[in-house]
């Protein structure tokens, strides 16, 4: 065997190997997607929190699993099998999926301002229009996410809250927040955290400031909540785990070039060895 086919043969198999353990890793989360969707319930207890919208977690991860499936699959045959014609399908959709995330890259760089001020109509959209259709809840689940996780309340301040009629309490004067901007870690209360968790153990709660429906669950803006808007957490979140984006991002570019040069060598170089092949025939 000379040193050419020695080369295909281990980048053949390199290929093999690192398309199956994504192959494996897209069905774990095509499997974790389903789990969301199928069983609720353990789902919401390992998370600890039950406002997320889990019929759009649960499509996303899915799809991105067939998705990672699908791609893997193609490298493995491609590669194991020495089909040109799967090898190129494999590198075409590395490079059309590499021009995305180039395009999409490109984008919030250069229309960043753009974006900040469409985030910031659909958040105070949001927040207008907090629970006035009960169907429709994803984007207000979703929000409430996004406060309790970043310790925020509303965009720029808590006050974008108080003109949101079904937050008011009997008094006209008296404004709510959603639950999500309870700082539960300043008096150590977990029962707001409880309501969230497991709406239906606590429809009825033992704390009196607490106005709660079926749905809803209120806590008065003058008690113990987050007084930090989300777009100053956000922005500082992103500039604490710049690098850590950074280093995704280009891992993953790099690993994508990376593939899509090693199956564009190997589709080139299958025709030469080949007829190196027939000729010792």
């Amino acid at each position: 065997m000379s040193a050419q086919e020695s080369c295909l043969s281990l980048i053949k198999y390199f290929l093999f190997v690192f398309n199956l353990f994504f192959f494996v890793l897209g069905g774990l989360i095509f499997c974790f997607g389903i789990w969301i969707l199928v069983d609720k319930t353990s789902f919401v207890s390992f998370v600890g929190l039950s406002f997320v919208p889990l019929q759009i977690w649960s499509k996303v991860l899915s799809i991105s699993g067939i998705l990672t499936m699908g791609l893997a699959l193609l490298g493995c045959v491609g590669a194991l099998k020495e089909l040109r014609c799967l090898l190129g399908l494999y590198f075409g959709m590395l490079l059309l999926l590499f021009a995305t995330q180039i395009t999409l890259g490109i984008l919030i760089s250069t229309q960043r301002v753009r974006l900040e001020r469409s985030m910031e109509d659909i958040v105070k959209k949001t927040i207008q229009n907090y629970r006035a259709d009960p169907e429709d809840t994803a984007a207000e689940e979703s929000w409430d996410y996004v406060q309790f996780q970043l310790h925020c309340c509303g965009w720029h301040s808590p006050q974008d809250w108080f003109q949101v009629p079904i937050l008011r309490g009997n008094q006209s004067e008296e404004h709510g927040v959603p639950c999500s901007c309870y700082n539960s870690s300043a008096t150590n209360d977990s029962a707001i955290l409880d309501r969230m968790i497991f709406p239906q153990l606590s429809r009825y709660g033992p704390l009196a400031r607490l106005r709660h429906s079926t749905d809803l669950c209120v806590v008065p803006a003058k008690s113990h909540i987050y007084r930090e808007g989300c777009a100053q957490n956000l922005q500082k979140w992103l500039h604490n785990n710049l690098i850590s984006i950074v280093g995704i991002c280009l891992g993953v570019g790099l690993l994508e070039l990376g593939f899509m040069t090693l199956s564009i060598f190997l589709c080139r170089n299958l025709d030469h060895v080949y007829n190196q092949l027939a000729r010792y025939r």
